[in-house]
């Protein structure tokens, strides 16, 4: 691989998650920026209780997206292998962070309508 375009990354992903699970995560994760958007648009303020879960729900998505993905590489902790794993590790950790953030906030906007603050 001598460069790193786009196509090779699906490609990548593809390989790694499978076809079906990588485009079904795809289209989930656009849903969700989807609802996100309707609801910032919507609410034309932030409510800082739902935020605050939000916040609070961190890190139990960073511990899920790492667990998520070393059980679909079939991988382990101990298969780190040096200073690019953790790096990956982390930004799979931070990644997860945002997206529950964002799902929680969400869906506490769109069932949870009464605005406490």
């Amino acid at each position: 691989m001598q460069e790193l375009t786009f196509g090779t990354l699906i490609a990548v992903f593809e390989e790694i998650f499978g076809q079906a699970l990588f485009w079904a995560m795809v289209v989930v994760a656009g849903l969700i920026t989807l609802a996100y958007l309707y609801v910032l648009i919507r609410d034309r303020a932030v409510s800082w209780r739902k935020f605050l879960w939000a916040q609070l729900s961190m890190p139990v998505g960073a511990v899920l997206a790492v667990w998520f993905v070393l059980f679909e590489t079939r991988s382990s902790l101990a298969d780190i292998g040096g200073p690019i794993d953790v790096i990956l590790l982390l930004a799979i950790a931070v990644a997860g962070a945002i997206g529950l953030a964002i799902l929680v906030y969400t869906l506490e906007s769109l069932f949870l309508r009464k605005s406490e603050d």
